[in-house]
């Protein structure tokens, strides 16, 4: 047998690694997520008027009228719309949450585009609309105006801008995550937390390239131009976000404490939805049809890391879960495709049925609430904060009507917490209450008593030491009443009458309230 013959004229070529698998196309469009969308706002609109303002938003009311470029604990946005919407229909509760039950509709959306945008068909794309729609954070943040649901919305858009430009290479996709980014930054500074995130992705799994893009570089520059305001009242005023952070790291509020953190990542979507963002995690990493979208994989894995080791609150990253939640949703769909299809897709199902009750019941108003039992507030803090108001300023006004009369035209209020002065702000003009001041986070830029203001109702106060370094006599006048059995922060606090002051006004407020506040 002869030999093969051997072209001695054309040089030994290596053999060559086959390409890189190229990303799948995105699905086929279906109506499911729209009609998942569309659900998840209507009943968040159906429920926006059952118990009462919650205390974050009782604060953004009266930061409305004190608009500013940046406050100490957020930015200008939020304060703005209440501002707007409560203009719009004064005292209107539900009108006030509309905006947010529209933005977690569209979060539905976002998560199921992206797991088109991943290749997933209309199955895949149902699957993360549904585990979207009944997640922890949709739900708990679109009943409520809150900074955190703007912070969801922003952070969606940017990862479906960032996985659409991994997916094409077309840099100018890079625009929609700067502009996203820099509108965000002007709710809260927590986006630059993603662009951190996503910037590490890219110089962990690449493309590096993107980098040194012009377009990346001015997406980056759009950010930073929309962020300016915020970002210059910032610095003026010494980073106090920095501050609040801080506390925030040392326990100093609720969701806050490194295991906290760390346990709210299993139970924020939803315990169900564990197995299925863990897979698309471990997809996204290793799977490699999807090597363009490793960046998005490890960019989670950078926030997550910062927020645990800086002690953040354990929903920052969220909507990056989510995002692994639709990546997961894919896999979970092709699972429920193969084999006894009847079978896999009825304990997807069934399996789903025993986490969907206790969301709805822990993480929206559907009880009554003067028969909310303990262990909601005890998983949902924040319903036990939208409960009692009205009842709260009728334990004030109690007090204030107990005073001698040449005393009620120099009395003010002074609470423990921003939640306590707006709800005078809102229910107290209705019962004759005076002014409230608090030296809270941006409250104590809002104004400081009257010179002549000499007899103060003091509430909320558990340490009546501090009052008497202020006040020459304190006498704790009753207690809040709610007239509900609810663990919240105010339920049975102490009203203090204090009389004398012992030095101005504008000194005890820029020597003591403002650095106890």
């Amino acid at each position: 047998m002869s030999e093969p013959a051997i072209d001695i004229d054309r040089p030994h070529q290596p053999a060559q690694s086959p390409p890189p698998a190229q990303p799948p196309e995105p699905g086929e469009r279906t109506r499911g997520p729209w009609l998942m969308a569309a659900a998840t706002t209507v009943t968040l609109l159906l429920l926006a008027g059952r118990y009462g303002y919650h205390r974050d938003e009782l604060y953004f009311l009266l930061a409305g009228r004190h608009l500013a470029w940046g406050y100490v604990d957020q930015g200008p946005l939020v304060p703005a719309l209440a501002r707007l919407l409560d203009t719009i229909a004064p005292g209107n509760l539900v009108v006030l949450r509309t905006p947010s039950a529209v933005l977690a509709g569209g979060a539905v959306l976002l998560v199921a585009a992206i797991a088109r945008e991943l290749g997933g068909g209309r199955g895949a794309q149902l699957v993360a609309a549904v585990l979207a729609a009944i997640s922890g954070i949709v739900l708990a943040n679109g009943h409520l105006l809150s900074t955190t649901t703007i912070d969801l919305l922003v952070w969606l858009v940017a990862a479906w801008c960032a996985v659409r430009l991994l997916r094409t290479s077309d840099s100018r996709w890079a625009l929609g995550v700067g502009l996203a980014l820099g509108v965000g930054m002007l709710s809260k500074l927590l986006p630059a937390l993603l662009a951190v995130g996503l910037v590490a992705g890219v110089l962990i799994a690449g493309p590096r390239r993107l980098l040194r893009d012009r377009w990346v570089l001015a997406a980056a520059g759009i950010t930073v131009l929309l962020a300016a305001p915020n970002l210059i009242w910032q610095a003026a005023n010494g980073f106090p976000q920095l501050g609040v952070a801080a506390s925030i790291a040392d326990g100093d509020s609720s969701y806050s404490g490194r295991l906290n953190a760390l346990t709210l990542q299993f139970v924020i979507i939803s315990p169900y939805a564990v197995p299925i963002w863990v897979a698309g995690l471990v997809a996204l990493l290793r799977r490699p049809a999807w090597r363009a979208y490793r960046a998005v994989g490890w960019a989670w894995l950078v926030v997550v890391g910062i927020v645990l080791l800086a002690g953040g609150k354990g929903y920052y990253d969220a909507p990056l879960l989510l995002v692994l939640t639709a990546a997961g949703a894919i896999l979970t769909a092709a699972w429920a495709s193969r084999g006894s299809v009847r079978v896999r897709r009825g304990l997807l199902v069934l399996g789903a049925v025993p986490f969907l009750l206790p969301s709805i019941v822990l993480l929206l108003p559907v009880l009554p609430a003067d028969r909310l039992p303990g262990f909601v507030v005890d998983v949902n803090y924040d319903a036990g904060e939208t409960i009692g108001w009205p009842a709260f300023a009728d334990s004030l006004a109690a007090v204030h009507g107990g005073l001698p009369a040449e005393e009620r035209s120099r009395a003010v209020v002074l609470t423990s917490n921003y939640g306590e002065a707006g709800a005078v702000a809102r229910y107290g003009p209705a019962r004759g209450l005076p002014r409230a001041y608090s030296g809270h986070n941006s409250m104590v830029d809002f104004g400081r008593p009257p010179a002549d203001a000499d007899v103060i109702i003091a509430v909320g106060w558990e340490r009546p030491d501090q009052l008497n370094t202020w006040f020459e006599q304190c006498t704790l006048a009753g207690r809040v009443d709610q007239r509900v059995e609810v663990e919240n922060d105010e339920n049975g606090g102490p009203i203090h009458v204090c009389r004398g002051l012992r030095a101005p006004w504008a000194q005890i407020w820029d020597t003591e309230v403002r650095r106890t506040g």
